[in-house]
């Protein structure tokens, strides 16, 4: 029990000691914390700019292509190729020119200088000189840019710091920094194009520095005005835009490759019928089989048969031919057949002939075996001429 007590004192001071701390060193506060963007603010790169917009009485529509714009109206153009089409080109450029306002940011793509030769604004590399950030919320990339008549200042986020604005129209709104021109506006026929080396008004940008009060200066913005966001972001692709464009021509083209491809791809059969064959006799395949033997070195088995099928064609014709030696087979079977001895014992020898001598002693074994199963044949048909005559006698005899 004693030694417990400063235990427990030892381990008890030092932790109250901290919740103490803790206690005097934190305090509880509501945070907010923006969530990521989900529905039309996750597709939509203009949905905070047209609530905005729309909060201050105008109406706004989100165009993925171009569709015909009021006179009046304003279209801010971001992440667009001026120079893709010559057709919505020269559309936009006539719609300008008939009181249009228009509105572009640095993402605009201008890869043939058409924008640039048409609207007159150039962008010039800018000049090697020392520019002061805003120390407004502490962000190094954004430029406190004033009007260059009112005196007005906007704090402006991701400007391009490398590039400058310039033109040789009539200048009738900008805003500068101490290297030059960051946003321009100028006249073109009866309306105004005006654009800003930065992007200030898509997704988030538009909550970071003053870009919300640059975009209502930057389209001049009045209750009621029509304010198309036109971008390419989300373009259809290449096969897409094919399709709704010239859906004949595809559907056709599809078709040729098919046809092409099925006629290039192998079949599974011959294109006609093969010829039907006769079945091969079995005399054929007899020479065939035997040939076969000869080539491949099974000569003398072949020859062995053939001495077995003689001898078992000898037994019918001859008396005891079995317990016969080889040199009375041969003088037996030369006196049934008629053919030379000599070349019968020749031929019955196993073992001892050459290829070509081999194929000839087969032939001559084979031809005497016919014989003898011809002759066996005519001695048979002979003995049941001479019975059918005798029966037919004794019938008569009777009658």
């Amino acid at each position: 029990m004693k030694r417990k007590g400063p235990i427990a004192l030892g381990v008890g001071v030092p932790l109250v000691l901290l919740v103490v701390w803790v206690a005097r060193n934190s305090y509880w506060a509501e945070v907010t914390i923006p969530m990521p963007p989900k529905g039309e603010a996750l597709t939509n790169p203009f949905y905070a700019a047209q609530r905005f917009a729309e909060a201050l009485g105008a109406r706004t529509i989100r165009d993925r292509r171009l569709t015909p714009v009021p006179a009046d109206a304003v279209v801010v153009l971001s992440a667009w190729n001026w120079s893709l089409s010559h057709p919505r080109r020269v559309a936009l450029e006539r719609w300008v020119e008939s009181g249009g306002r228009l509105v572009v940011d640095r993402t605009l793509v201008d890869s043939e200088d058409d924008f640039e030769r048409w609207s007159g604004i150039v962008q010039s590399e800018r000049d090697a000189v020392p520019y002061t950030p805003s120390a407004r919320r502490g962000e190094d990339k954004c430029l406190t840019l004033r009007e260059e008549h009112h005196g007005a200042s906007y704090d402006v986020c991701n400007v391009d710091q490398d590039w400058t604005l310039t033109s040789q129209r009539t200048v009738t709104w900008a805003l500068r920094d101490v290297a030059g021109i960051q946003a321009i506006r100028v006249t073109v026929g009866r309306g105004s194009v005006t654009m800003i080396n930065a992007n200030p008004f898509r997704y988030r940008y538009l909550l970071d520095g003053d870009h919300a009060r640059l975009l209502v200066a930057a389209t001049q913005l009045h209750r009621g005005d029509d304010v198309h966001f036109l971008s390419e972001d989300d373009a259809p692709w290449l096969l897409a835009l094919a399709w709704q464009r010239g859906a004949p021509v595809v559907a056709l083209l599809a078709v040729i490759v098919a046809l092409a491809l099925w006629r290039a791809v192998v079949r599974f059969g011959p294109l006609a019928p093969a010829d039907r064959t006769a079945r091969r006799s079995l005399a054929e395949q007899i020479r065939g089989t035997g040939r076969f033997a000869l080539i491949h070195g099974s000569g003398e088995s072949l020859h062995g048969a053939c001495i077995r099928a003689l001898d078992e064609a000898a037994r019918r014709r001859v008396r005891a031919y079995a317990s016969l030696a080889s040199g009375q087979r041969a003088a037996a079977l030369a006196a049934l057949t008629g053919f030379n001895q000599k070349s019968l014992e020749a031929a019955m020898q196993p073992g001892t002939h050459a290829t070509h001598e081999l194929k000839r002693a087969i032939g001559f074994l084979e031809t005497t075996r016919r014989h003898i199963l011809g002759r066996d044949g005519r001695d048979g048909r002979d003995r049941q001429d001479r019975r059918e005559r005798q029966d037919g006698r004794e019938n008569h005899g009777t009658a």
